[in-house]
């Protein structure tokens, strides 16, 4: 599961699901397994995930390490995600889909700018971590834990999916002024190679 198109240089300065990020996710497999799984997110080639300039300029806040989201029962621990060598924004592992990823190039969750979440919806071993992501109503709560156990809830705002070729790189990954969190995963019906068609983004705010 690929989640984002190339980054620009500048871009790549803020942003970048391999499926979720900066470009949508298209393979919706692994980055490592040809084969992946179709709840892969992935992102078209068109463009890269900008990366977040506090991410580069200033001292970082702990990084997230767990995820929660209570009304679905999600309940997650969060690996680092970078950029693969073509500057598609990585996704976890699929024998690792129980396991949701944060995109480091983007803000860290709680700090100014939009920070980024990415996971499987299912993979060749089944169910994953972001299965029910669809079902989540706006008002919703997710909670995003740091390596120093400090918890930021955020806020759903709202959902939207979209066609993997028309993924909205700078409204999911470019600069606001906003503490803003993104969820991305894969969505929709099955193309010829069994990879979902569309992506699923939530959009959400730090309470």
């Amino acid at each position: 599961m690929s989640l984002t198109p190339h980054v620009s240089s500048r871009i790549a300065v803020f942003a970048a699901v391999a499926g979720l990020l900066l470009v949508p996710l298209t393979g919706c497999g692994t980055a490592d397994a040809p084969e992946a799984s179709a709840g892969t997110p992935s992102h078209t080639r068109s463009s890269s995930p900008p990366q977040s300039s506090h991410s580069q300029e200033s001292p970082k806040a702990p990084a997230p390490t767990q995820v929660t989201v209570p009304s679905l029962g999600i309940d997650s621990t969060l690996m680092r995600l970078g950029l693969n060598e073509d500057g598609s924004v990585e996704v976890p592992p699929a024998e690792k889909g129980m396991t949701a990823g944060w995109y480091a190039g983007g803000a860290v969750p709680g700090e100014p700018g939009p920070a980024v979440l990415i996971g499987h919806n299912d993979t060749r071993f089944g169910k994953a971590v972001f299965h029910d992501l669809h079902k989540i109503a706006e008002g919703a709560e997710i909670t995003v834990v740091d390596g120093a156990g400090t918890a930021k809830h955020f806020t759903v705002t709202g959902k939207e999916t979209v066609a993997k070729g028309s993924f909205p790189t700078e409204k999911v990954y470019g600069p606001t002024g906003d503490r803003a969190l993104r969820l991305i995963t894969c969505d929709g019906e099955f193309d010829t190679d069994g990879h979902p068609v569309d992506n699923l983004i939530v959009y959400a705010k730090l309470s």
